[in-house]
């Protein structure tokens, strides 16, 4: 038969069941008797002190032997059945907290639909502290125990009142009231003696399960089924140990645990937790975690099919989710998994509780008792991956845990080398004040040792190892025994590390790019574990940059997006629409952290929700500063990857890009101000950009969208020389000459184009040429020319007089006037069979470029435009007699920003993203 083991949450419970107390063959008194709990603890069996003041151990020689010739009189030829139709449940303290969460648990129970159930429950919540407060009142000779037991008691039979009626109600609240004042007498000698032993502090805290699981028990009973409850002292055995903990007897636990279902057979057992006996029979606890510990030792007994320890978490998650908001939950552990990362301070078993059920093979599923749809997580001996997301398969890394307030020890001296022995003596004076060491590292050269401490007992440590090295020190064969305080442990775990390359230069280069400086590293041959120690204030930002490399998408990226104007919001709509195509389809996570204009800036710790960015904008905006700005988008170490987006045509941003780059922010831009300005910056940039590996994309700033840049650098990244490029870079341009024919006038096409929306607000920007020249300055860079800007020759199509108006509107209004001037140039081109077109051209045999108004036949590639379209001829060496033709949509905000977006996804592409 297999057994199923259920648990509760928080501390212990004593009594047995009451049905089991009116058999024939009970053991100790009835629990009704006013001595129910003492008469048959183990104190009174000892020899404690009764309520008469006499010893009682003839009375334990007598109840010894009536237990002895009872057992072997009436034990039935029935052997416990074990195996796969038990189950374990484990219910901690806040799940049994109220009345209402006990009734919960009582239906978890009833609808396992497990053959047999056996669950563990803590005491209520705060219930196991509220009993030590008890102790540490009475010791201290502090009067307030007495109402401190009243308000526990109060607390339990108010529970109580709620949960149960008629006999049952009754028979609770009587063992309540002959446990209080039992209690209180124990208290009261405490109070006189004003110390209380170990023994006596492990009988008063247990209660609270004996309580919790009293009413657990009549709960499950009023809903039909069969229920008995335990009082696990009578079952367990354990053996303290000098560490504070305490070491199961699995045979005689086994042998108690066949007699006491000899004469309590049930299929549905409800047991305290957290408390167990001594092989004489003295009441002790599990110590910390003790009722984790009591549903694995019973799931160990049992041979049951699974332990289900429920919790208030969904499950254990890959890393604190209080410190890493993306932590994920993790479907399957290892057992060594689970292990590991519990030791390093994860919030998932004590390692002990994990040694029990390892001898059988025995599954343990951690579920929240708050969500019954979440499946939890299964530890196991083999977890198979079957079912594990995409993200956890893809790194071997399986979580990650930090310990913090710790110290790191140094030992450091050429006298240590070689002589056998130092190790020895250095843990030996550690192991003489009691301190525990966490981590240890050493290097090859044993020129040194280190090892982190908790920082509370460093000083002991450093003080212990002064004097015992103190002749050492002073001859100089040890140099120094130093401190590194404020330290904190980050530990990364994963079966499948092991003989898995690179998995410790992906965590190092994630710390390195986040700026962390690593104290120490340590890691066992097992390879399940690699720790480092580091600064206490880095802690936090470590643990995000090693969790985002390991269970992020290589090709996430936090961007900040500046200047959300016509090309900015267009692109941050196509953002919208993309994102989750891309994530689903191409393992690409975009992720906007910041977006700002010149007056207001919206940030955000995750990612902005792009569907309605326009109103958080306006109504969660704060002053825009654009390094506060980039402190914020670069600071988010949890995401591997930083960009800066900048669709403005600001110099001023422009002049942060050398900053953002040495910083390892990648940039992408349609912004032309910073490769068209002076040289020497220019020269910088791309040298700063090749020395930190980061990425700097502007393929909008000529083309808008069209492929300019990435063909000229096709071109000649594959060998080719270019000779010439000629085109019309302008899209508004090529809008007013397109549509400048017939007898139209200058000024009409002008402000047509305008209204259109294809012009800047200001025409004269389109018109000056200016644009253009440095269009042609970037191409002429991307070719290898050394040219300024001042460099350019530029034919302006603003006339002269008009260059100094106040405003647009009366450029505008002035313009007709000079209409004759150009309509003259065009009248000129129409009778020679030509077109005009305003252009830009790279000589690069020439060395020189310029921007000027060109006549072209009417079959010229430039005269078939159409449009706002724009068009760009390469002549080169393979080229020579038909250039190299790219022609498209040149002007437009959707446009220009369909140009930035492939460079964000050319820049996905760089970081790994699949093609």
């Amino acid at each position: 038969m297999a057994f199923s083991v259920t648990k509760t949450c928080s501390s212990s419970s004593f009594c047995s069941d009451a049905s089991s107390q009116h058999q024939n063959h009970k053991i100790f008194p009835s629990h009704s008797s006013s001595l129910s709990l003492i008469s048959r603890s183990a104190f009174y069996r000892s020899g404690f002190v009764s309520r008469r003041g006499k010893k009682c151990s003839s009375l334990t020689h007598v109840c010894s032997s009536i237990k002895a010739v009872l057992l072997d009189e009436y034990k039935e030829n029935l052997s416990l059945p074990k195996g796969y139709s038990w189950s374990v449940h484990k219910f901690g303290g806040t799940c049994v907290g109220t009345s209402d969460r006990i009734k919960n648990v009582a239906d978890v129970i009833v609808n396992d639909g497990s053959e047999g159930k056996l669950v563990i429950v803590s005491a209520m919540s705060k219930v196991t502290d509220m009993m030590y407060d008890l102790i540490n009142k009475a010791q201290s000779r502090d009067d307030s125990y007495i109402s401190a037991a009243d308000a526990i008691s109060e607390k339990h039979r108010l529970t109580a009142v709620e949960l149960l009626d008629g006999d049952e109600l009754a028979t609770f609240l009587s063992r309540l009231h002959d446990d209080i004042n039992n209690l209180k007498a124990m208290l009261r000698a405490i109070y006189i003696a004003g110390h209380a032993t170990e023994s006596f502090t492990d009988f008063v805290v247990g209660h609270g399960e004996l309580w919790s699981a009293q009413m657990l028990s009549f709960v499950v009973k009023k809903s039909g089924l069969d229920c008995k409850w335990m009082d696990t002292r009578e079952v367990l055995i354990v053996n303290p140990t000098s560490a504070n903990q305490v070491d199961p007897d699995f045979v005689g636990s086994e042998k108690r645990l066949e007699e006491w279902f000899s004469r309590n057979p049930s299929k549905t057992v409800i047991a305290t937790g957290f408390i167990a006996s001594t092989p004489k029979n003295i009441p002790t606890t599990l110590k910390r975690d003790g009722s984790d510990f009591s549903a694995a030792i019973m799931g160990a007994l049992l041979k049951a099919r699974q332990v289900t320890i429920w919790t208030d978490v969904d499950g254990v998650y890959s890393a604190d989710p209080r410190k890493v908001s993306e932590a994920v939950i993790l479907r399957t552990l290892s057992y060594q998994e689970a292990w590991e990362m519990s030791y390093f301070g994860a919030n998932v078993l004590h390692p002990r509780t994990i040694i029990p059920v390892m001898r059988y093979d025995i599954p343990i599923v951690i579920r929240n008792i708050f969500n019954l749809s979440a499946p939890g997580t299964m530890i196991c001996s083999s977890p198979t991956d079957d079912n594990e997301d995409t993200q956890e398969l893809a790194s071997p890394v399986k979580g990650f845990a930090t310990i913090d307030n710790l110290a790191l020890v140094n030992v450091e001296g050429t006298g240590m080398a070689g002589v056998p022995g130092t190790a020895s003596a250095i843990f030996g004076a550690v192991k003489d004040v009691g301190a525990n060491v966490i981590m240890i590292s050493q290097a090859s050269s044993e020129h040194s040792v280190c090892f982190a401490v908790p920082e509370k007992e460093v000083n002991a440590v450093a003080e212990a190892l002064q004097s015992r090295f103190r002749q050492a020190l002073d001859a100089g064969r040890l140099s120094q025994v130093a401190v590194i305080p404020n330290c904190s442990i980050l530990a990364a775990v994963g079966q499948r590390m092991a003989s898995t390359p690179g998995v410790s230069a992906t965590l190092f280069s994630a710390l390195a790019k986040a700026n962390i400086n690593i104290r120490a590293i340590a890691q066992g041959c097992s390879e399940y574990n690699i720790t480092v120690v580091l600064q206490r204030e880095d802690c936090i930002r470590a643990l995000r940059a090693v969790h985002s490399r390991c269970y992020l998408s290589k090709t996430t990226i936090a961007m900040g997006i500046i200047g959300p104007g016509l090309i900015g919001a267009a692109l941050l709509d196509q953002l919208r629409d993309q994102a989750a195509v891309l994530k689903e389809e191409f393992n690409i996570d975009l992720r906007v952290m910041g977006i700002t204009g010149s007056r207001t800036m919206l940030l955000s710790d995750i990612g902005i929700n792009l569907l309605n960015w326009r109103q958080l904008l306006k109504e969660k905006g704060e002053v825009a500063d654009l390094e506060k700005f980039t402190l914020h988008v670069h600071g988010n170490h949890f995401i591997p990857n930083i960009a800066m987006v900048d669709c403005t045509a600001d110099t001023n941003v422009a002049s942060c890009y050398y900053d953002w780059l040495r910083r390892g922010i990648h940039i992408i831009t349609p912004n032309k101000k910073a490769n068209s300005g002076p040289l020497d910056q220019y020269q910088k940039l791309r040298s700063l950009q090749r020395q930190f590996y980061t990425h700097y994309f502007y393929e909008a700033t000529v083309g808008a969208g069209l492929p300019i840049v990435s063909t000229l650098r096709g071109l000649l990244e594959t060998g080719d020389k270019i000779l010439r490029i000629e085109g019309i870079f302008s899209g508004t341009l090529s809008y007013i000459f397109n549509n400048f024919e017939g007898a139209r006038g200058f000024s009409d096409v002008v402000a047509e184009a305008k209204q259109a929306g294809y012009t800047e607000p200001d025409p004269r920007d389109d018109l000056s040429g200016t644009d253009v020249a440095r269009k042609v300055i970037i191409l002429a860079r991307e070719s290898g020319l050394k040219l300024e800007l001042a460099d350019i020759p530029v034919e302006s199509l603003v006339p002269e007089p008009l260059k100094a108006s106040a405003s647009a509107e009366e450029f505008m209004r002035q313009l007709p006037q000079f209409d004759q001037d150009i309509a003259k140039k065009r009248q000129e081109a129409e009778k020679a069979g030509d077109v005009l077109r305003y252009v830009g051209v790279v000589d690069v045999v020439g060395k020189e470029g310029r921007v000027e108004l060109c006549r072209y036949k009417r079959d010229h590639p430039f005269a078939q435009l159409s449009g706002s379209d724009n068009i760009i001829a390469f002549t080169t060496t393979r080229y020579r007699e038909q250039p190299l033709i790219v022609r498209g949509p040149g002007a437009g905000a959707q446009v220009t920003a369909g140009g930035v977006f492939s460079d964000i996804l050319r820049l996905a592409s760089y970081l790994g993203a699949p093609s």
